[in-house]
């Protein structure tokens, strides 16, 4: 039983010794709300999402689809966004923003520490496309 209790207590020290992880920031997330072809469009569907963001939350810099053209529509809170070289700007409820075909999305974050937000995104891309969003390298 004494082997047992040094054991156990060695093993609690080697945990305890161990350097804390940090905590993986907060990301933000996306659920598909509804995708269709456009038939006056031939190739091209419409797809929308809803974008969740915890409070602290942020996605990595990327881009999406080739031919996505986005809007994003602020629901809840307030969203940080920057797209290629534009500055930065904080958008709230009912304030909206645009991404060309190719945009280079930078900086898309919740604004606030404290407060969740969400956003309606509209894509129009080729119905061939697969892939919406591709981080940038690290």
């Amino acid at each position: 039983m004494h082997v047992l209790k040094i054991a156990f207590a060695v093993l609690l020290a080697a945990f305890a010794a161990l350097p804390a992880r940090a905590a993986e920031p907060a990301r933000s997330s996306a659920a598909t709300q509804f995708t269709q072809d456009i038939p006056n469009i031939p190739g091209k569907k419409f797809l929308q999402l809803i974008l969740t963001y915890p409070p602290g939350a942020k996605s990595p810099p990327h881009r999406h689809a080739k031919s996505a053209f986005i809007y994003a529509y602020v629901l809840e809170g307030q969203v940080r966004s920057q797209v290629d070289d534009a500055a930065p700007k904080v958008y709230g409820v009912g304030e909206y923003w645009h991404e060309n075909p190719g945009a280079h999305h930078r900086v898309s974050e919740n604004a606030s520490a404290t407060q969740p937000a969400k956003v309606v995104v509209v894509m129009v891309l080729d119905a061939s496309e697969t892939v919406l969003t591709t981080p940038d390298p690290q």
